[in-house]
């Protein structure tokens, strides 16, 4: 049977898309701030409502992809190989990301303006914080329905964390190169090495979970 969607989902796809492309070139051009929703829905020619039932919040007009992401990380963990431990598995996402030239790879030409709309805005900066949490929870989630972690068990919580901040540490520093006009290709290749040498410190401190403190 296929996994593809019908036609009234592809639809429903394809105005997500439209309105998050109109208002990302607004955003861009003047700044999230400068731009209102009404704004936008009339640029990308819907309804205010329309625009609300897609986004519910004015921020996720251009951090569209957040729900995206949500979806890859929890694949990437749950349909994992056999034998492999969900640290492993995250490790692989970000080359394949680059590699795909997939936008939640986050680095790449032209990246620097994406970015910098976040730079200049509180209320986007606030919102991506919001979502760093947000991951931090489906990971420790995750990571306790991998190892059959008790619930009450602190230390799949304390494995995201770990890996939540080396994320962010890596990608804030990656962008910031960015920002400064330093060749791509050049960032990429040092953002892969510093994701690697932190994976490495990680899996020698926590892995194997079944040693893990507070687990009989």
């Amino acid at each position: 049977m296929s996994n593809e969607p019908g036609l009234r989902e592809r639809k429903k796809q394809q105005t997500r898309k439209a309105i998050s492309d109109v208002a990302s070139g607004l955003f861009l051009q003047r700044g999230f701030d400068n731009v209102t929703v009404a704004e936008v829905a009339e640029a990308a020619d819907v309804s205010t409502k329309t625009v609300f039932n897609y986004f519910p919040r004015k921020e996720d007009l251009f951090l569209d992809r957040f729900p995206e992401a949500v979806e890859l990380i929890t694949r990437t963990i749950r349909e994992r190989p056999a034998g492999e431990e969900p640290l492993a598995a995250l490790r692989r996402l970000p080359p394949e990301l680059l590699r795909q030239r997939h936008p939640l790879g986050g680095i790449g030409d032209g990246y620097q303006f994406f970015w910098q709309v976040i730079l200049d805005s509180p209320a986007l900066q606030a919102r991506v914080r919001e979502w760093v949490e947000e991951v931090e929870n489906l990971l420790g989630s995750l990571f306790a329905e991998a190892t059959g972690a008790d619930p009450e068990d602190p230390w799949p919580k304390v494995t995201a964390a770990l890996v939540v901040s080396a994320y962010r540490a890596a990608y804030v520093f990656a962008a910031r190169r960015l920002l400064s006009g330093e060749r791509t290709d050049v960032v990429i290749n040092d953002h892969i090495a510093l994701l690697n040498r932190s994976f490495d410190s990680l899996e020698r401190a926590l892995i194997p979970f079944e040693g893990s403190p507070g687990r009989p």
